[in-house]
């Protein structure tokens, strides 16, 4: 059961009268200038947290404590004067003249409690712990926080703006609020978010000029999604709100079974991952399976290991889509190199070791990794190799060949960032043996310079292979 009504005061032009000059006191005035009240401040010394109010002129303080009159005309109060016999006196004041009173950490004091508030606009959210554990509200608020787009006050103000025009054109409510929810949710929705604020207006009209009484078929699109390194926690909030807006999610192996959670519960998800020597599906029937279901309406998310466009075909995707005429997006991930290495502890850069740092994949092709081994072997730079392990032996020779040095230190990365991970250590004359440890094991990285040596204590070196 509730213990409080979850309610909003409208305040705009109104009269609040803040009582204490404490810095909790200030932040009560900031929020109730925020929500457009006259905000009245009543204390005989005032903390430097309401200097920049009081140089703003956004209070007027009088230097003193409140009598019973001073509540005439005031629509909410609000207590935190530090005394917490003053605090009780006052509220009772408050409460004689039938004025509703806070008190700051007083909920046993208080008519109404202050929520931890999430502000975006005309969007504004409160969460609330019936005033028990407020830090536990401002930990919630947080979790929201994240995952609510930077634009939502945008897409609020867009729909706004067009209310009147789709009322008049939409007279059933019920398909009203279906126009609505694709709307919102769909194409023209992304659109806002994603600061495309021209094409949202064309959409939108196209959409209304479609409508009649009937729900707009809207036109699908694709989002090409980087899941990160797997761990839900390193998920970008663009890539979160594609996923939770998305109709059909089609995901690879290492885009992480825990990213997937995100995704909306009736999203379909439809695995298209690629193992060695094994593919589920290839990469023309995901390119067919991505425009189909556009096509259909739907809103689908590709969901991508680490970052599209580094080495992940992102590239190849997006220009398939164009070439039919499918909208679509990219949203950055963050790749394996960065994560691997963050999560070994190794800086892929650092003013005594490494001046730059190269992606190459270790990926054979016509049985050989493809890479320029002459122009990797340039001094002060880190070298990190994708999908290498398998091709250990090929990647030590031709980097020696090249005339790196055999005691150049290496590492490997395998599950970075997840739980499982583990991480080895050894140079490079050694390096085969050091892969020989992550042989059948889960995706790996190997990062191959002076950085390398920089690998937490808690990875395990391997012995090198004799010289």
């Amino acid at each position: 059961m509730m213990k409080h009504l979850p309610t909003f005061f409208a305040l705009s032009g109104k009269t609040a009268l803040v009582v204490g000059g404490t810095a909790a006191a200030a932040q009560r005035a900031r929020t109730l200038l925020a929500a457009g009240a006259r905000v009245t401040v009543m204390a005989p010394e005032l903390d430097v947290a309401f200097d920049d109010l009081q140089r703003l002129g956004a209070i007027a303080w009088q230097a003193r404590w409140p009598g019973g009159e001073e509540f005439e005309g005031v629509a909410l109060g609000f207590v935190a004067s530090g005394d917490g016999v003053r605090d009780a006196e006052t509220a009772a004041l408050a409460r004689a003249a039938r004025v509703p009173v806070n008190v700051t950490d007083r909920p046993d004091l208080s008519d109404f409690i202050m929520p931890a508030i999430v502000d975006r606009g005309d969007v504004v959210i409160g969460v609330s712990t019936g005033g028990g554990a407020p830090v536990l509200a401002r930990l919630v608020r947080a979790r929201i926080e994240r995952a609510l787009p930077a634009r939502l006050s945008e897409l609020g103000a867009f729909a706004a703006r067009f209310r009147d025009s789709v009322r008049a054109l939409v007279s059933d409510v019920g398909v009203r609020r279906r126009f609505w929810e694709r709307v919102l949710d769909g194409t023209i929705g992304q659109h806002v978010l994603a600061g495309r604020a021209q094409a949202a207006n064309e959409a939108m009209l196209v959409a209304l000029n479609r409508s009649g009484n009937s729900a707009p078929q809207q036109a699908g699109s694709v989002a090409i999604v980087g899941a990160g390194p797997g761990d839900p926690d390193l998920l970008t909030l663009r890539a979160l709100h594609a996923l939770q807006g998305a109709d059909v999610v089609l995901y690879d192996e290492l885009a992480g079974r825990d990213v997937l959670g995100y995704a909306r519960r009736d999203a379909e998800l439809i695995y298209v991952g690629k193992q060695k020597a094994h593919h589920s599906k290839s990469q023309d029937e995901i390119n067919a399976l991505m425009v189909a279901h556009a096509r259909a309406g739907k809103q689908v998310v590709r969901l991508k290991g680490g970052d599209p466009f580094i080495f992940g075909r992102g590239g190849e995707e997006i220009a398939h889509l164009r070439q039919h005429g499918i909208d679509a997006t990219v949203v950055p991930g963050i790749t394996a190199g960065l994560a691997c290495a963050a999560a070994a502890g190794i800086p892929l850069t650092h003013r005594d070791h490494a001046s730059a740092v190269t992606f190459v994949t270790g990926h054979l092709k016509n049985g050989e990794p493809a890479a320029d081994w002459d122009a990797l072997v340039k001094s002060g730079q880190t070298i990190v190799v994708y999908m290498g392990v398998s091709a250990a032996t090929t990647v030590r020779d031709r980097l020696l060949a090249a005339g790196l040095a055999r005691t150049t230190p290496v590492a490997i990365v395998e599950n970075g960032s997840r739980p499982d991970q583990k991480v080895s250590t050894g140079t490079l004359g050694g390096l085969a043996a050091v892969a020989a440890r992550h042989a059948g094991g889960g995706p790996s990285l190997m990062i191959i310079g002076a950085v390398a040596a920089l690998a937490d204590a808690a990875a395990e070196p391997a012995w090198a292979e004799a010289s």
